[in-house]
């Protein structure tokens, strides 16, 4: 059995969590940030994103896996320093 690996999915981890009975906000969003780890590179995060929700979202739009990835689009930005010693004032 030959099958191609879907290069925004590889390891199958989105439509296996949308087969799971009873999944929860915290385990989606678990394998939300395994799939994201896993994403290849050259891979645009956010086009994937907006491709899952297509595949997956639009049809079971009650899924948590389905609100943890809408909210991976929406809260999408660049890291900001939020303190450490870089931040602090020097003499």
């Amino acid at each position: 059995m030959n099958q191609t690996k879907d290069p925004i999915d590889q390891k199958g981890l989105m439509i296996e969590a949308y087969r799971i009975e009873g999944i929860n906000d915290s385990q989606c969003r678990s394998i939300f940030l395994d799939w994201a780890l896993s994403l290849p590179e050259g891979v645009a995060q956010r086009d994937a994103i907006e491709t899952l929700i297509q595949r997956h979202a639009d049809d079971a739009p009650d899924h948590p896996m389905s609100a943890v990835l809408k909210a991976g689009l929406t809260t999408m930005t660049s890291p900001k320093r939020r303190g450490g010693w870089r931040s602090r004032e020097r003499n």
